[in-house]
């Protein structure tokens, strides 16, 4: 009971320095479902899933059962087992063994870390017709087969994807709500921010490429500015991600391993699509894809195909066996690329933050965009041609998300964007591909390190990085 105080103090404490925008989310989903539906809450160990439910509970609600499948006690599970098809009695153990008062309609009832006792999210079905109370799920790695083995998967459960915090949110945590404002409305007005501002949100968003977006780093870097102690934080995640393969990847942990272990890598490449022959000469894809789909259903990582036809319905054309494979994090893909040492000081952080060692750009910046994309709700795609046959231009292009376009009367249209790390650079493959497929795609995006620069006509938009998280 006494760590259970200790944990509730943790959540209390973190959730008052940082804001979530997920939190919006649950308020629509309370007042649009009524009760009518649970809603899941999927995302990567340590990403804040249990801290925003139960704050959302406390917050909202007039009391708030978190069961935490973690660490509760057999006796817990077997009310369940016992007291499945009587609510009464298991309502009444469940209020007593936690100390809560239930209020029928004016309680959210929290299964935390759900993955670890599905019959619990087997349940929810007939819970949720029961009627009396809200339920939230949290859980990661929801879908491997252990997981899911012999339950049915309630219709009635709702989902939302928790994502690292963004860049946006990373500058509500440091007190630059305005800056974050103001980045917003340039690029909704397309006209740059003034030059001291624009250095300032470059330089915080290195800061935040560094840190991550994971909440307990952010809220050690809010508090006392220093790296050190971050990636101390991080390392511990990394070492849990570790653990988490050797429990849970059984049978194939050594596949897992070797492309988490690998990522860095991958992304420093100049192609920076996933070569499993870098991992061993003679592997192939198949006999890989299910640790490509252990590190995405963890939330570790983040999966972006190859798209043949740059079309509304990307996946239609998506190329299973040609991916690119980024940390869902970029502070961890940092700690990753660290990790060799056993611990990173506070001088090596700071000098990768002025530019002065060699960290590769290009792997950051496009992991940043990445992760920035994915908390944006875009499913992740890239396109590319070799140029080897006859007739055909070499073309890459890093991104393609689907996005209103105002030429098309608001219609959903294909937008390219390419990631440029360097202040000089070419655009040679953003040409062509505007030129392959100009009736097809709607605005281009270059995403650069320089101030914003809009030509109207061309429907091409220069953004400075930090406006990632507008897209």
């Amino acid at each position: 009971m006494h760590n259970q105080v200790i944990k509730v103090l943790d959540i209390v404490y973190e959730v008052a320095m940082l804001k979530r925008k997920a939190y919006d989310k649950l308020l629509k989903w309370k007042h649009e479902s009524a009760g009518k539906t649970a809603l899941l809450i999927e995302g990567a160990r340590r990403v804040g899933k249990s801290t925003l439910a139960h704050t959302f509970g406390e917050t909202e609600y007039k009391s708030c059962l978190v069961i935490d499948f973690f660490q509760a006690p057999a006796e817990v599970k077997q009310y369940f087992e016992d007291y499945r098809t009587d609510f009464d009695s298991l309502f009444l153990y469940l209020s007593v063994f936690y100390n809560v008062k239930l209020y029928e309609h004016e309680t959210l009832i929290v299964f935390d870390e759900v993955q670890m006792y599905p019959q619990a999210r087997g349940l929810i079905k007939y819970l949720v017709a029961d009627g009396r109370y809200d339920y939230i799920e949290t859980g990661s790695l929801l879908s491997i087969k252990q997981n899911i083995k012999d339950i049915v998967i309630p219709s009635e459960e709702e989902s939302l994807e928790l994502e690292p915090l963004d860049f946006e949110e990373f500058l509500w945590g440091m007190d630059e709500k305005g800056l974050a404002d103001l980045i917003r409305m340039s690029f909704n007005k397309m006209k740059p921010l003034p030059d001291a501002l624009h250095r300032r949100a470059l330089s915080l968003m290195r800061e935040y490429m560094l840190v991550g977006g994971m909440p307990e780093p952010v809220s050690i870097y809010v508090e006392q500015r220093a790296f050190a102690p971050v990636d101390a934080s991080k390392r511990r995640i990394v070492q849990l991600y570790r653990n988490d393969i050797s429990r849970f990847a059984t049978g194939y942990e050594f596949k897992v391993v070797s492309v988490l272990d690998g990522i860095p890598g991958q992304l420093s490449r100049h192609e920076k699509r996933f070569k499993l022959s870098s991992l061993d000469k003679n592997a192939r894809m198949r006999t890989y894809e299910e640790a490509f789909f252990w590190l995405a259903d963890a939330r570790i990582a983040n999966i972006c195909y190859a798209a043949s036809e740059p079309s509304v319905g990307l996946s239609l054309s998506m190329e299973q066996t040609a991916l690119k494979c980024y940390m869902a994090d970029t502070g961890l893909l940092v700690t990753l690329a660290f990790s060799d040492n056993n611990d990173a000081d506070e001088d090596v952080y700071r000098a990768v933050l002025r530019g002065d060692i060699g960290l590769n750009e290009g792997m950051l910046t496009e992991n940043y965009v990445a992760q920035s994309l994915k908390a944006n709700g875009h499913r992740l795609f890239f396109y590319s041609q070799s140029g080897k046959k006859e007739g055909e231009e070499r073309m890459e292009i890093d991104f393609l998300v689907t996005r209103p376009y105002v030429n098309a009367a608001g219609k959903p249209r294909i937008s390219p964007i390419e990631v440029k790390s360097p202040r000089r650079y070419g655009t040679i493959s953003l040409d062509r591909f505007r030129a392959r497929f100009n009736k097809k795609i709607g605005m281009a995006y270059v995403l650069h390190p320089k101030q914003l620069e809009w030509d109207a006509e061309a429907q091409l938009a220069h953004l400075p990085l930090y406006m990632a998280f507008c897209l």
